[in-house]
């Protein structure tokens, strides 16, 4: 309820959306932060070792192909791949941390990045759905068409109030 002899906020919706665009991004910029901790724990390790046990773990047989294929990637993984793995993943959620951010702050700057960053992904994800139609690829370009597009909106309608108001202040 808004105390008497205060206007309505027209942007209290939008504010709501974006920064529940950006709660995603930090909780994004997190798990990527952990899966850089990950890469970074098992330098030197054998990895192989480490990929034996979590097929052990969720009982897949190793008979099974995706499961040769998943040893033999384990095998080839280097302590310099896992340091820039590592490397690229503390830079991805660096990212992440300062759209979110910016999104949270209101600034315009972060609805340019997170347009341009979610776009970048799309096809991607379009890729990804191509090789195999499931639910959480499905899920994951349908989420991120609806905040490319949100945002789309968002910098268009912004761009317009600040063009009305720049006419206005420009005619009194």
């Amino acid at each position: 309820m808004r105390q008497p002899g205060t206007k309505p906020d027209p942007h209290r919706r939008q504010r709501q959306v974006l920064r529940a665009v950006a709660m995603f991004e930090f909780f994004k910029g997190v798990s990527v932060v952990l899966m850089g901790l990950c890469a970074l724990a098992l330098v030197h390790k054998d990895v192989w070792l480490y990929a034996e046990s979590l097929l052990a773990l969720f009982h897949v047989s190793t008979d099974r192909r995706s499961a040769q294929l998943f040893l033999d990637f384990a095998d080839g993984v280097t302590d310099a791949r896992l340091w820039a793995a590592a490397r690229i993943a503390f830079a991805y959620s660096a990212l992440r941390f300062t759209e979110a951010y910016g999104l949270w702050k209101g600034r315009t700057w972060a609805e340019w990045v997170a347009l341009v960053s979610g776009a970048l992904l799309l096809p991607l994800e379009v890729h990804e759905l191509m090789r195999g139609l499931s639910a959480v690829r499905g899920a994951l370009l349908v989420g991120n068409l609806a905040v490319v597009l949100y945002m789309l909106h968002v910098i268009r309608t912004n761009r317009r109030e600040r063009r009305n108001a720049a006419a206005l202040g420009a005619a009194s």
